[in-house]
């Protein structure tokens, strides 16, 4: 159901760097663990867990058991590499998470960009439904996804974080948003998130039976505060935290 799987094979070394870049840490880090509060002793599900990078992050910070689930084989094999480098009890599944069916229902769903992987309404639920039929009652949905509230207007350019996004200049349900990464050594890699209206989010949260869902904001680290520097981001937003509840 995502992207064609061999294109995120071939660009797992260069996703996986991308995670040394400044505004992972100083933001997106910061503005997840934020909204997830205390997680000791949860047990989580991280969804499209890439190269297992938060999912190792999820169990430092306490959670008893992760298990992260993606689509592609190359993100797995590097989240499994690492997880024998240093061993944190992490779990790793290679599956399309629309086909995922946990053995057991956890306390919090982690989908760090999954949903935006969704070209029609239907994907969407598809993945709403997985994520709240993962959840026991009382759990929490807790993510990222691209920023469908302020959609690009061509190209955006955030070239100084390493971000720039490209799309139509009025984009429409399905329409490709282009993302170019270019990591501290030069590297470059790219991919396709797609665009969906915020009226097809909310539904598609109502429709799997979610309470509460809601955009959040993104944080900024206090220690980078007044610099200046990430202005540019804060004010244009590229992507948006989201929460939501099972009841």
């Amino acid at each position: 159901m995502l992207n064609d799987m061999h294109e995120y094979d071939s660009i797992a070394e260069a996703y996986k760097k991308s995670k040394e870049l400044a505004f992972r840490g100083r933001i997106e880090r910061h503005t997840l663990f934020e909204m997830l509060g205390d997680i000791r002793g949860k047990t989580v599900l991280d969804l499209a867990c890439g190269e297992g990078f938060y999912t190792r992050l999820l169990k430092q910070a306490g959670a008893a058991e992760v298990t992260g689930v993606d689509i592609s084989s190359e993100m797995i094999h590097l989240a499994e590499e690492e997880e024998g480098r240093n061993p944190l009890g992490c779990a790793y599944v290679q599956q399309d998470v629309a086909e995922f069916e946990p053995p057991q229902a956890v306390d919090v769903v982690v989908a760090m960009y999954l949903l935006n992987y969704a070209n029609t309404g239907t994907q969407l639920r598809r993945f709403c439904q997985v994520c709240y039929d993962a959840l026991r009652p009382g759990g929490r949905f807790v993510g990222f996804n691209d920023n469908i509230l302020n959609p690009p207007k061509g190209t955006v350019s955030l070239k100084k974080y390493g971000i720039e996004k490209t799309c139509v200049p009025e984009p429409r349900e399905g329409d490709a948003i282009l993302y170019t990464i270019t990591n501290n050594d030069g590297t470059q890699f790219r991919f396709s998130n797609y665009y969906l209206t915020p009226e097809t989010y909310r539904d598609a949260f109502r429709e799997a039976g979610f309470e509460n869902f809601r955009w959040g904001e993104l944080l900024l680290r206090p220690s980078e505060q007044g610099s200046g520097f990430w202005d540019e981001l804060m004010a244009d937003r590229p992507v948006l935290p989201f929460s939501a509840s099972r009841p």
